[in-house]
């Protein structure tokens, strides 16, 4: 039985100029999230840049961010590829590091839901060291029905999903089967935690974890108006971040606060001189509201 839970940054990868990755910084990273009270990280996901990102700096990351997270700390690795050779040796590798979890988009839109289950069968099967978690993001998947992904979540080691879609109804009938579900929109995690989610994986987490577990602890304690309040402060802050490119922005918020996270890997565009000033306006706006 897996006890995945709480918050979980989609943590960014911090890269050099060529790409490579940053090591010195994102061990910075890592240690700078779990000093602020997160339950965990998420690495090499879509905020990780994981499907920009060659498998050797992946596995690299994956054994970086083992090796620094303390112990009792949940590291869960994205292993999703769209290469299926690459998602097979991303998911063996992460399974031999001691993971809490394994989880991976599907390889793209254009497949079928035959041909995700096969996917989705032979990653859960190379993760066998560690639970798998089926990573359910409509806009980067095939559509698929409740009953599919039912169907997803009952194959073996297969402990439930993140779930990145404003179909909560969905997402209730999955707890309510006793799948691990992930909330997934960092804007509408106390909705996801009152219709029962186990924790969130987000993007912003990363800049302002400590206001997603002042949420997560409101929640907890079935404090919902106190959690519905945090969550409008931490979605004034997104809508600023969505305005720009939002992984380009985190990377330059957490450059500002003295971890050097780069830009974002290719062919994401980094941020303009114009956006960069008018970013640090409104941030700085932001926390002194």
């Amino acid at each position: 039985m897996t006890n995945l839970h709480g918050i979980l940054p989609a943590i960014l990868t911090p890269l050099h100029e060529d790409e490579s990755l940053n090591v010195k910084a994102f061990e910075a990273l890592i240690e700078h999230l779990y000093g602020e009270g997160v339950d965990g990280i998420y690495v090499c996901g879509n905020t990780g840049e994981g499907l920009l990102l060659p498998p050797d700096l992946r596995e690299q990351a994956t054994e970086i961010a083992v090796r620094v997270s303390p112990k009792g700390k949940q590291v869960i690795v994205h292993t999703g590829a769209h290469n299926a050779k690459d998602a097979l040796r991303l998911t063996a590798h992460a399974s031999r590091t001691g993971v809490a979890a394994v989880s991976a988009l599907p390889p793209g839109a254009g497949y079928s839901f035959g041909e995700v289950k096969s996917y989705y069968t032979a990653l859960a099967a190379a993760s066998a060291n560690a639970p798998f978690l089926v990573y359910f993001f409509p806009a980067m998947a095939p559509a698929m029905s409740l009953a599919q992904i039912e169907e997803l979540c009952d194959l073996p080691n297969v402990a439930g999903l993140k779930f990145t879609s404003f179909d909560f109804y969905t997402m209730r009938q999955l707890r309510l089967r006793g799948a691990v579900v992930f909330n997934g929109p960092d804007e509408m995690l106390a909705a996801g935690l009152l219709l029962g989610a186990h924790g969130g994986i987000g993007t912003t987490y990363n800049v302002m974890p400590k206001l997603f577990l002042e949420l997560y602890g409101h929640a907890r304690a079935n404090r919902w108006p106190e959690a519905v309040a945090v969550q409008d402060r931490i979605n004034r802050l997104i809508r600023i971040l969505l305005s720009v490119p939002t992984i380009a922005a985190c990377k330059q918020l957490m450059s500002w606060r003295g971890i050097p996270c780069g830009h974002a890997a290719g062919p994401r565009r980094r941020l303009t001189s114009e956006e960069t000033q008018w970013l640090r306006t409104e941030w700085e706006t932001w926390e002194a509201s």
